[in-house]
């Protein structure tokens, strides 16, 4: 007997909602939720096969813990025994910051990672931090941080609404947008079109996007930054600044960005003068526009000046906060809206990595250094000796992977969160996988804050939890109590989780008693003055992670403030309401999202005013020979979508993409093996010639190389691809956010049978 149930799609950002068809516990069919409020029925392959993506027969079922060498399934209590018994010793002998955390990818993509590897941190005290966003998006959080005072401030463009969107380093008809939740990506953008506007895309590669695009610009990789500030300078010389309220220091980017004329940048870019004159005077004379860079922009020497450019083109032409530009979501859990004012600000180099003296951003450390900072000893501090890597891969995904692969080896203890034995969770002293996804309930706390479309949805699981599973909330939240003094003394003689009998609800009761504690004291808070403990009585839910979620949205903008607006949302409320709650368009709402110490937007910040002379440095920049770009798959999400079948193959292959002017030049034929060489190692893949992309560049997909030993990935291992990462040293960084250089970094190519010499 097949029945249904719904559920939020956790494979990409575009949190389409699902239909899943049952038959007993296992999940044989997903459609489209037709009445979501938010998707309407979109589904792309990766939402298709998620019956496939949950019942994949390597995800692991028992945690494993490693006795005489190996890894052997335990029981849960073990496992939480052995990791208290690993990490705390570190912690009491070498101090909180010897014991590194990395944060991958799926943590966004999960209830339990949006609720609780921030208590995780808090507990442990550690400044070796290290996440996915250092080799993806820290530069817009960082121009957004230092623009707005909120790294977190991030504006998306308002695709239902606008006239002209220009696109920079993004392919969303591939990777169905990112940081712009927007299910159904690329038929918003056949709708734009379908109005009469213009979509004007700037990338190397012909993508499936830039063919759909009015203008396609195929700048040369790295130079977006130059670009863009060509194109502000054309709004200052032809008097078509006409700039967004709330905002200082107008004149003193005219200033600025005085050398970036589009002559001056047309060589460096590989784009004429003109056309950069008209994609500025295209931009300011639309009725409605948005600018909106990506990963192509963010992966690059100045990706924070390249976000902050975005954000500069979109001020300048009055397209910031106004419907049809460029706008700020409000997510139904934020906290309770501030009175507009003056805030603390936002800082970068609160403390630096120990080894390279990196600089903090947003409380990380750049994950390129990871590697060093597990396998050299200095005098500043003890290395890291201890890791808890949750949802995480970073031999994949962190630059020169052979290196991070040796020391992740030489670790005192490692934990991972995992569902997968994986090239990084292989090390591991101890693995807890999470159960699959349809066992899981799902509210999107972070892409709900980059929606185009203000709406709350939560679903519960679709399937009981397996005997024998454990939450990923409870993983997590035992996880808190075995490395932490939260809730359980610090003892050098850990002792059995189980037989201490601690509630895992313990966490969510703290985080409860904290948030609400202060939020009664808050005199713009709907509960100000009222008495915690009867407001924490009051909340609804099955468990700990409904209780915050009922308490978080009863707080939030939208929130019923615990009785003070009847009218509002709380989880009951939510519940009710199967395919989700519409919370109405983006709308505009500086200055109050605005947390600098102005209390304006604070256009030329110190630190990027402090960066341009690199960027003016580039004008007379030109590579020599072939540089390097990634490029994303429709079928994939990152390093842990390849162990399904369903979802590779296809296009969806590990191939260096050349044009055939440079195939020719160098003796490549299509399909044969290809020598790749970077400042970090070699690979060597398929050739697939293609005028897609432009002359001197070469592509390669990022998230393969599943050819280590000791995995579980039967699938993936049977074609592994090449690990493009292993081509970087980790030395190229953006040095504002520490994100690493992926993009326009000079590699050699030939075929496999010749001798490549040592890069210089």
């Amino acid at each position: 007997m097949s029945r249904t149930a719904l559920r939020i799609c956790p494979l990409c950002e575009a949190t389409c909602g699902l239909t899943l068809t049952i038959e007993g516990t296992r999940v044989t069919h997903a459609r489209g939720d037709r009445d979501d409020v938010f998707s309407k029925g979109f589904i792309c392959p990766k939402g298709a096969s998620f019956g496939a993506v949950d019942a994949d027969p390597d995800r692991l079922r028992t945690p494993l813990v490693r006795r005489d060498g190996e890894l052997r399934e335990a029981t849960w209590e073990e496992a939480f025994d052995a990791v208290a018994a690993g990490i705390r010793p570190v912690v009491e002998r070498y101090g909180p910051h010897s014991v590194g955390v990395v944060l991958g990818n799926p943590n966004v993509h999960t209830m339990a990672g949006g609720l609780y590897p921030p208590v995780l941190l808090a507990g442990l005290g550690t400044r070796s931090v290290f996440t996915a966003s250092t080799v993806d998006q820290m530069p817009k959080h960082v121009s957004s941080g230092l623009l707005y005072g909120d790294a977190n401030a991030i504006p998306v463009p308002d695709l239902d609404h606008t006239d002209h969107l220009i696109l920079i380093g993004a392919n969303p008809l591939e990777s169905n947008g990112s940081l712009c939740t927007a299910p159904d990506f690329p038929g918003r953008l056949k709708a734009l079109k379908a109005r009469g506007g213009t979509l004007v895309v700037i990338d190397p590669r012909r993508t499936r996007t830039a063919k759909l695009a009015d203008r396609h610009i195929a700048v040369r990789p790295g130079t977006d930054a130059l670009l863009l500030a060509a194109m502000a300078r054309v709004l200052y010389d032809e008097g078509l600044v006409e700039p967004t309220p709330h905002v200082q220091g107008v004149e003193e980017v005219a200033e600025a960005l005085r050398e970036f004329t589009p002559e001056a940048v047309a060589e460096a870019c590989d784009v004429e003068a003109d056309v950069i004159r008209t994609l500025a005077r295209e931009l300011a004379a639309a009725p409605t526009a948005a600018v909106y860079g990506r990963i192509g922009s963010c992966t690059v020497p100045h990706g924070t000046l390249a976000s902050w450019l975005v954000d500069v083109l979109n001020i300048l032409t009055g397209n910031l906060d106004r419907p049809g530009g460029a706008l700020f979501p409000q997510a139904a859990t934020d906290k309770t809206p501030r009175p507009a004012g003056p805030g603390r600000g936002f800082a970068l180099g609160r403390w630096h990595s120990r080894v390279s003296r990196h600089p903090e951003a947003k409380g990380e450390l750049p994950l390129s250094a990871l590697a060093e900072e597990i396998d050299t000893a200095t005098e500043e501090g003890e290395p890291v000796r201890a890791l808890l890597a949750v949802a995480a891969n970073p031999v994949l995904s962190a630059p020169d992977g052979d290196r991070l692969d040796k020391a992740l080896d030489s670790l005192d203890f490692m934990v991972s969160v995992d569902p997968y034995l994986n090239e990084t969770s292989r090390h591991a002293d101890v693995v807890l996988p999470p159960p699959p996804p349809s066992q899981s309930p799902h509210h999107d706390f972070a892409f709900n804050t980059l929606a185009v479309r203000n709406q709350v949805r939560y679903t519960r699981p679709a399937v009981p939890l397996e005997p024998g599973r454990m939450a990923e909330t409870e993983i997590l939240a035992r996880l808190i109590l075995a490395v932490t003094d939260w809730g359980l003394p610090c003892s050098s003689e850990a002792e059995s989780l189980g037989k201490q009998g601690v509630d895992p609800d313990a966490v969510d009761r703290m985080v409860i008693d904290q948030t609400l504690g202060k939020a009664v004291k808050e005199p713009h808070s709907p509960v100000h003055g009222r008495d915690p403990r009867e407001l924490a009585a009051q909340l609804t839910g099955d468990n700990g992670p409904e209780r915050r979620l009922d308490m978080m949205l009863r707080l939030g903008p939208y929130g019923d403030g615990f009785g003070a607006r009847p009218d509002g949302l709380g989880l009951e409320k939510l519940l009710a309401h199967p395919h989700g709650i519409d919370l109405g368009p983006l709308r505009s709402r500086l200055p109050q999202p605005l947390k600098t110490e102005s209390g304006k937007v604070e256009l030329l910040p110190g630190p990027i005013a402090d960066d341009l002379p690199r960027l003016r440095a580039a004008l007379a920049a030109r590579p020599e020979g072939l540089v390097l770009v990634g490029r994303r798959h429709l079928r994939s999400n990152n390093s842990w979508m390849h162990n399904v079948p369903a979802l590779t193959g296809g296009s969806n292959r590990c191939t260096l993409h050349l044009h055939p002017e440079d195939a020719e030049r160098l003796g490549i034929r299509d399909g044969e093996p290809v020598r790749v060489k970077g400042a970090g190692g070699e690979v060597t893949a398929p050739a697939e010639v293609t005028d897609a992309i432009r002359r001197g560049v070469v592509s390669l997909p990022h998230g393969w190389g599943h050819d280590r030993p000791g995995t579980r990935l039967s699938h993936a291992s049977t074609d592994p691809g090449v690990n493009v990462n292993q081509l970087l040293d980790g030395r190229l960084l953006d040095p504002l956010s520490g994100n690493a250089v992926l993009n326009g970094v000079p590699v050699e190519c030939a075929p496999a049978a010749e001798k490549l010499m040592p890069l210089t």
